[in-house]
């Protein structure tokens, strides 16, 4: 029979709907429901592509005995942490206080009131079936010492303790103490930071690529280099249908936990992109185009917007679709050709995964081969994805989440410039409809490669997904965090929401000059500095009119996604860029202050941070293209091509409407004509891509 959960919209609950468990969802009703039974909460927070949350679902939630403990003990409630990352953040950091640790699934008991007095993360059933009757005796026996202890656990979380701490502004010396900070974690062997488990750090190697762009540092270009080919190369990395997973459990990216989230590869799809601008690197290069074609051909959603992400396990066996032993290459591609593979993909009769099996790794660098061997490759590639695709495949998580699909439209957006696909602003613009249908049907249609390898359809497909956000997200000048089946949930917005959303909106404006994006950027920023400040230059993470839960989070800390202080810090500079108003810019360089001290004594956890500051120490610059549509081509490229960190590019005619970065920047000699800019203040303009790339190098 099922229980509430069947009513929810998220696929993490739905997956739970069925359960023994008499779950709630988070709601005012369940506190009150454990006030009037006088029980505690047992809250559990997961999602829907996480291994171990699959796992003690199969092993306690679906277990009678266990229900019955929980039922008869306790309100249990369930939390979609990628719903409500405002529940997530607040006892996350109390498990992490209490603990030492943190993960999914989180496991928290409180009190009626919210207040948490026991904390942890996975356990196992016969651990789980001892911990509950404890705490069901505790809550019995030693009521008084067991609220006394959530009050303590609350007063230490208190979020209003991360405000008003110290602070650094933005400095070329705080950014290199970041970056040195950096380089001396670098994992000299496997590429990256510190040791397993190992998340992609693409956060800091923007940064260092931004760094390396200021300062010309090769030290931090070779670390940002050397990570990523390791990384792409690493079982990581899909070696078939691209697309990277969440994180290695070893320190040389072999085995992963293999769900695909969607803000990690589009971060890392700006990574790529970056470094292939910066080197010109074929391997990069590759790299970025088969993470763009992933993120529109395997997590396009019907109703528009990208989903969240592709499940770790499938037919309940984590890593089932992509680990091969090497009869099994031999079955799919023939003795000749799976021996052949068998070599190149380092599959091995030991193995490197479980029961024998392995994950594809590229064992040799294939991209400047011989031709006769990359076409090789290319064709057992696709003979195996075909064989593959007859595998049990992963669940995947299809709700759209406002911050992520912003991270993604961002990355798209510069993908499709720096590559060339948006040939024009207009016609990144007129495409945008078109795009609608064939990123809607890529999750189905097995010839949907085609979709991302279109040029013009990146681009229109960032123009098409920014308008899910615009139309659907935006409710009444206010963002909602989700949607699903095209229809927006309840979840209000959080900062990052809003900092990644006003981001991609001002991304789309630079690749389409169509000043809609720029007012509707404006509308979120202006509801953002409204509802979320500090009093001390800083955000909370949460509104002023949002749930109050037990303590107002404000983390100004990157970790899987950027903060929502650095997201809007990001957002903040850009639109100051862009529009001329200071105010805008005084707000970023306030709030970055308040992340200086992260920035320079813990820089892997403020990459986003570094790299905006990079952008804000820079200028950054503006360059305006004042061209015929059409003209601006040749300008435009040299622009892009060798534009500094956080540079905004905006090409039209001139002084087009509502779009403040044309205005008076008329033609020169009846040609195209580039303004270089910093602050509204301009160089001599000039008209060559010759005279252009020298003002920018």
């Amino acid at each position: 029979m099922a229980n509430r959960l069947a009513g929810a919209t998220s696929p993490y609950l739905l997956q739970h709907a069925d359960n023994p468990v008499d779950w709630w969802q988070w709601s005012d009703e369940a506190f009150a429901e454990a006030r009037r039974r006088d029980v505690p909460v047992l809250i559990s927070v997961g999602y829907a592509a996480c291994h171990w949350c699959h796992v003690m679902a199969h092993e306690s939630f679906e277990d009678e005995q266990i229900a019955k403990l929980m039922n008869e003990g306790f309100v249990p409630i369930k939390v979609d942490r990628e719903e409500r990352p405002d529940v997530d953040a607040v006892y996350m950091t109390a498990t992490q206080a209490m603990t030492g640790q943190g993960g999914w699934p989180m496991t928290v008991f409180a009190t009626p009131e919210g207040d948490p007095f026991f904390c942890g993360t996975y356990f196992p059933k016969p651990n789980f079936a001892n911990l509950l009757t404890s705490v069901t005796t505790a809550w019995r026996d030693q009521r008084e010492q067991v609220i006394e202890q959530g009050a303590n656990v609350v007063k230490a979380i208190g979020g209003s303790q991360l405000v008003g701490g110290p602070k650094a502004p933005v400095s070329s010396e705080l950014l290199a103490a970041a970056a040195n900070g950096l380089l001396a974690e670098q994992d000299l062997t496997n590429g990256g930071f510190g040791g397993a488990p190992k998340f992609p750090p693409h956060m800091a190697m923007l940064f260092l690529l931004r760094h390396y762009q200021r300062t010309r540092s090769e030290e931090a270009l070779e670390a940002v280099r050397f990570a990523a080919e390791k990384m792409g190369r690493g079982g990581i990395y899909d070696q078939l249908a691209g697309g990277f997973a969440r994180y290695s459990v070893d320190a040389s990216w072999t085995v992963p936990h293999f769900e695909k989230m969607l803000y990690d590869n589009a971060v890392l799809l700006q990574v790529y992109t970056q470094l292939w601008r910066l080197t010109d690197d074929p391997y990069a290069r590759r790299i970025a185009d088969e993470t763009a074609e992933f993120l529109l051909r395997d997590l396009g959603t019907p109703a528009g917007g990208l989903a969240s992400a592709l499940d770790a396990d499938a037919a309940g066996v984590e890593g089932l679709t992509y680990a091969w032993t090497p009869a099994q290459l031999v079955e799919a591609l023939g003795e000749e050709d799976g021996k052949w593979a068998a070599d190149l993909f380092r599959v091995t009769p030991e193995g490197t995964f479980e029961h024998g099996s392995s994950v594809l790794v590229l064992a040799r660098d294939i991209d400047a081969a011989d031709p006769s061997l990359v076409a090789r490759w290319h064709d057992v590639r696709a003979r195996l994805l075909s064989a593959r695709a007859g595998r049990p495949q992963p669940a995947r998580d299809d709700k759209v989440v406002a911050s992520w699909n912003g991270l993604a439209v961002t990355a798209l957006a510069e993908y499709s410039i720096l590559t060339g696909a948006a040939s024009s602003p207009a016609s990144a613009s007129s495409a945008a409809v078109a795009s609608s249908a064939a990123v809607a049907s890529a999750s189905t249609d097995a010839s949907a490669s085609a979709v991302a390898s279109s040029g013009a359809a990146v681009a229109s497909a960032a123009v098409e997904i920014a308008e899910v956000l615009a139309t659907r997200h935006v409710v009444d000048g206010r963002l909602r965090r989700v949607s699903r089946d095209g229809q927006v949930g309840e979840p209000v917005g959080v900062l990052e929401d809003y900092g990644c959303v006003a981001e991609a909106f001002l991304a789309v404006h630079q690749l389409t000059a169509d000043a809609v994006w720029l007012d509707r950027a404006r509308e979120l920023l202006d509801a953002a500095l409204e509802h979320f400040p500090t009093g001390d230059g800083g955000f909370y993470d949460t509104a002023d009119d949002a749930e109050r839960l037990v303590t107002r989070p404000a983390d100004p800390t990157d970790n899987a996604t950027p903060s929502g202080l650095s997201a809007i810090c990001a957002a903040l500079v850009a639109y100051a860029a862009l529009s001329g108003e200071p105010s805008y810019r005084e707000a970023a360089d306030a709030a970055l202050a308040t992340a200086g001290p992260v920035i320079g004594k813990h820089p892997r956890y403020a990459g986003y941070s570094a790299a905006v500051a990079e952008a804000a120490l820079t200028g950054p610059y503006e360059i305006a293209i004042a061209a015929p549509a059409g003209q601006e081509g040749p300008l435009l490229a040299a622009a892009h091509r060798h534009a500094p960190p956080g540079t905004v590019v905006v090409a039209g005619e001139p002084d087009r409407p509502g779009v403040p970065l044309l205005a008076d920047r008329p033609l020169q000699g009846g040609v195209p004509t580039a303004y270089v800019c910093r602050g509204f203040v301009c160089d001599r303009p000039v008209t060559s891509p010759e005279e252009l790339t020298t003002r920018l190098t």
